[in-house]
Parts: structure tokens; C-alpha cells; sequence
């Protein structure tokens, strides 16, 4: 299996970065990680041999954010956590999660990840694939995957800050409900690693997050939009090596956006239809929640983030 750059799809959870996976994965040549390949993550060949006697094949059902994504076994699913766990457990804090710079470099990690990519590709489409990576995790490391991964592709995608907090706020207190009420979810949230919501949440310390955030806690909307603007302003510092997508530009336009995605990152997508995976979303936020000030910083940040984005993308 010939190495190939990567692509990474990161961004905070529900920016739409698993709408932007599920649209590329439907292409020739591109390979995930499916929920097939739990549990043994770190040795999806071997599994692969075990499991293929008594693999079954499931209904889609929606999956436990009940945001209308259905899921089932051959979904490309987040599963990478699992690795970057497991090299650097260092960074993972009962009360946060540090971000990783050029100097958190391993050699032996970085080796395994490129031999694990070709793995999947092995698994998925064969010779000539494309490792595709949807993991919100890896906006804690765009200094490193940029430094390990020099010719691969980290696409942001970009929702409105209200919004986006608004739907944080939802889904951390639909887990907080779910650990709270079946022991199994907060295990195997815990254990492939997703630890953005509910008892489970430790938010990545991006610079400046702990003063906005001094004095309200993860029920309060305003801390959503601190974490928000924190992990932002984090991101467009180094937006010369990411390929930013904003939410608002992609609904317009799925075809053509995605069509220049393709084309940005080295995938075919010759006649593709995308647009079965993107719909029009009316607004739900209610802005009024949210402290002024906050909210303004935060919408200016958006408003530059996505002009950069639409010049990415030549529009």
C-alpha cells in the first residue's frame, strides 16, 4: 500500500466535521475507520480476520446525539483518539486536555499512525486509497499533525459561534442525562476516547480559555461560547496550513464547495453528487443568552474565519 498524504477533517464537535466525512467517504478511493473496527482499533487487520466469520450486517439508526445522523456498522466513524491516547497519555487531565505542539514529536508514534492509515487504506479500498480522518481531537494538535504530516491536507470545518454553542450546550446535557442513566455509554464514550460532553468532559486548554471561562461552568451557554472563541482564535493563527469550510458558504452551495474541496486536497470526485448530504438548517440559537461582548468577539472572529475560508476555496 503506497503511503499518501492524509486528510483530516478537525474541528470543535457539531461543526459538521462527520456531514463532511459521510460526503467523502462516498468516494472511489477514500478510506475510514468504520464502526466495524471496534474493538480493537489499534490492530484493525487482525480484527478484520477474527470478525469476518460472524460480522452481521445492521439497519442504520440514529445515532445517540439524535441529531438525525443515522449510523451503522459499515459508517466511517472517529476512532483515532485511541492512538493518540496511547502515545501521549500525558495529555490527558481529569479536568482538561493539553494541546500538542512541534516539540511533542515521537517518531515511533508518527510511524505507527503512517503504517495504521495504510492499514485501513489495505482494508478499504486497496492500492491507491486515501486515508481519510474525521477525529474533533486533532484541533488540539494542528501544530503537530502539521510537522508529522507535511504534505497532508487538516480541513476546519466552520459554524456560526452562536449556533455552534448553542449546540454544544444541547449535546452536553444530552450525555450528561445518558451517562448518568446507562453506565455502558460513558464507558465506551470513555473508551474510544470521546470526552467532549456530559461526566466525561475535559475541554482542550487552548490558550486563554481558563480567564473566559473563570466563574461559569459547562451548563452555562456563555461557556460554550468561551470554548469556542478560545479554540478560534487558536485555529485562524494558523490558518496558512488548513483548508477552512464555512457552514453557511457549504449549505448554499454543497456542489461546487465540495467540488473545489476535491480538488484542494488531491481526491476525485469527478460526477459526485453531493448534495444529499447537506440541507438548509434554519437558525435555533436564541443570541439573547449570551453575553454581548462575548458574542461579538466571537461573531467578528467568524466573520474574518470565513472570508479566509471563501478565499481558500477561490470564491
Amino acid at each position: 500500500i503506497e503511503e499518501k498524504p492524509p486528510i483530516f477533517i478537525t474541528s470543535l464537535p457539531r461543526a459538521g466535521t462527520t456531514i463532511v466525512l459521510n460526503a467523502l467517504h462516498d468516494l472511489p478511493g477514500v478510506a475510514t475507520h468504520l464502526y466495524r473496527d471496534m474493538p480493537f482499533i489499534m490492530a484493525p487487520l487482525l480484527w478484520s480476520r477474527m470478525s469476518g466469520g460472524f460480522q452481521q450486517n445492521a439497519e442504520l439508526r440514529e445515532r445517540a446525539h439524535g441529531d438525525g445522523i443515522k449510523v451503522g456498522f459499515d459508517s466511517p466513524e472517529a476512532f483515532e483518539e485511541v492512538i493518540w491516547r496511547h502515545f501521549w497519555p500525558n495529555h490527558y487531565h481529569d479536568d482538561r486536555i493539553d494541546l500538542w505542539t512541534a516539540a511533542d514529536k515521537d517518531d515511533e508514534a508518527r510511524d505507527f499512525l503512517k503504517k495504521h492509515f495504510r492499514k485501513i487504506v489495505s482494508l478499504r479500498t486497496g492500492p491507491g486509497g486515501r486515508y481519510v480522518s474525521k477525529n474533533n481531537g486533532n484541533i488540539a494538535r494542528l501544530d503537530l499533525l502539521n510537522d508529522l504530516f507535511h504534505d497532508g491536507k487538516i480541513i476546519v470545518p466552520l459554524r456560526d459561534p452562536a449556533e455552534h454553542a448553542a449546540s454544544l450546550l444541547r449535546q452536553h446535557q444530552n450525555f450528561l442525562k445518558q451517562h448518568a442513566e446507562d453506565a455502558f455509554v460513558r464507558r465506551y464514550m470513555n473508551d474510544i476516547g470521546h470526552l467532549e460532553f456530559g461526566q466525561l468532559h475535559r475541554p482542550i486548554a487552548f490558550p486563554g480559555l481558563a480567564d473566559l471561562t473563570h466563574g461559569i461552568d459547562a451548563t452555562s451557554p456563555d461557556y460554550w461560547l468561551a470554548y469556542w472563541v478560545a479554540a478560534m482564535e487558536h485555529t485562524v493563527a494558523r490558518s496558512d496550513h488548513l483548508l477552512i469550510l464555512p457552514e453557511q458558504t457549504l449549505q448554499n452551495d454543497p456542489q461546487t464547495i465540495m467540488k473545489s474541496v476535491c480538488a484542494l486536497t488531491g481526491l476525485g470526485a469527478d460526477d459526485h453528487d453531493f448534495t444529499t448530504h447537506f440541507r438548509q438548517i434554519a437558525p435555533r440559537a436564541d443570541r439573547a443568552v449570551f453575553d454581548p461582548a462575548l458574542l461579538d468577539r466571537a461573531d467578528a472572529l467568524y466573520a474574518s474565519m470565513s472570508q479566509t475560508g471563501r478565499g481558500q476555496l477561490g470564491l
